[in-house]
């Protein structure tokens, strides 16, 4: 009780020391403009300058954590005094500002953190994809200041059939030996990028722009490989699909170009020489398939590649016998190159002209025989 009493008399005389004490060196006690703590009370020692063996006597509640607030000086000076602290120079401070400390995990932090936990188990794929909802609807989250360590994941359970998650993690505290644990539960789901129609589609339509859009689906709704919206633009559906459903690389074609029994023009093509005529599509292609097309003048049937909308062209190196040509017929020499070895003539009667009759031959050879006799006259 006198030892109580003796260090009770000890501080008033340092507090009450008139402003003259500080030529002798001791330090005046001063109040302070604006106070950052780390607990949950406000000491003397937060508030002024030179508290001596005062400074650990507990005067307020600090605010909540992550925020501050003001209190008048007169206020301060009311409280000091009922805990025995006078002689405190305040200047021209009207109030102190006090501020709690703390460390703010963000919700994406929280989510990133679950994800991660979870990613490549439970049958789940990487973090990035895994999609995170708390329960209670968790936004920011505030711990003491004292909380500096990572998020360390001690206990996870998952139902992938709900998606349902409960994990627990510890934080390392600089005040205590003992880590703080944190616990969430929620829903977690594995998304995928894909390709969505923003209207009905018929399976004849080329997919425009504005079309697709580009979303971020439950992988569940994708049984095969998504197809991202870049790839999509340009292609046409293989069935017909509504707005909103996601698109998979098994629904998109190249367009087709040429229709079985369209019209289609017959390109013929060997260095040197380039025909053209009409034909009539026997099997449907996109650019770059292979298809048969029926040469409507000859009644042969060719084998070429879709080259354009309506146009199919035949590569005269790889055919046993030259193929197309016949009602835009045409034909050109590329200027200073040699042409390949053809046989024109034989090209042109396959190509351009019916096989003709015993009686076509003989007629065509009659004037022949005419013109030579003439000259021999």
């Amino acid at each position: 009780m006198i030892r109580t009493a003796l260090l009770t008399l000890s501080t008033l005389l340092v507090l009450a020391l008139p402003a003259q004490a500080a030529d002798d060196g001791i330090a005046t006690p001063t109040l302070r403009a604006s106070v950052n703590v780390t607990s949950d009370v406000v000491r003397v020692g937060d508030l002024i300058d030179n508290a001596g063996a005062a400074a650990q006597i507990p005067v307020y509640r600090s605010p909540d954590l992550g925020t501050t607030g003001a209190l008048p000086v007169a206020q301060v000076l009311n409280v000091l005094r009922a805990k025995q602290v006078i002689g405190v120079m305040t200047g021209d401070i009207k109030e102190v500002q006090v501020t709690r400390l703390a460390r703010t995990l963000a919700n994406k932090e929280l989510e990133d953190a679950v994800a991660s936990a979870l990613e490549r188990r439970f049958g789940l794929g990487d973090a990035a994809n895994i999609t995170v909802t708390f329960d209670r609807g968790i936004s920011d989250m505030r711990l003491d200041a004292s909380n500096t360590g990572a998020l360390q994941p001690v206990a996870t359970r998952y139902d992938a059939r709900g998606g349902r998650f409960d994990v627990t993690f510890e934080i390392a505290n600089d005040s205590t030996t003992a880590p703080t644990k944190l616990r969430l539960t929620g829903t977690a789901i594995e998304t995928v990028e894909v390709a969505v129609l923003t209207r009905d589609i018929d399976r004849s339509e080329m997919l425009k722009a504005s079309d697709v859009a580009q979303e971020r689906r439950p992988k569940a709704e994708v049984a095969g490989e998504p197809a991202l919206r870049e790839r999509a633009v340009g292609m046409q559906l293989r069935r017909p699909m509504r707005a909103g459903t996601p698109i998979r690389v098994a629904d998109i074609a190249k367009p087709e170009l040429v229709s079985r029994d369209q019209s289609v023009t017959v390109i013929y093509q060997v260095p040197g020489i380039y025909l053209t005529t009409r034909g009539k599509a026997i099997d449907n292609g996109a650019e770059g398939d292979t298809v048969n097309v029926l040469n409507l003048q000859t009644k042969r049937t060719l084998t070429g590649i879709v080259t354009g909308r309506g146009q199919v062209t035949v590569e005269g190196a790889g055919q046993s016998a030259p193929m197309p040509a016949a009602v835009e017929q045409t034909s050109s020499l590329k200027r200073d190159e040699a042409p390949a070895p053809v046989d024109t003539a034989a090209l042109l009667r396959n190509l351009v002209q019916p096989p003709a009759s015993p009686a076509q031959v003989a007629e065509a050879q009659i004037p022949q025989a005419r013109a030579s006799q003439a000259q021999a006259k």
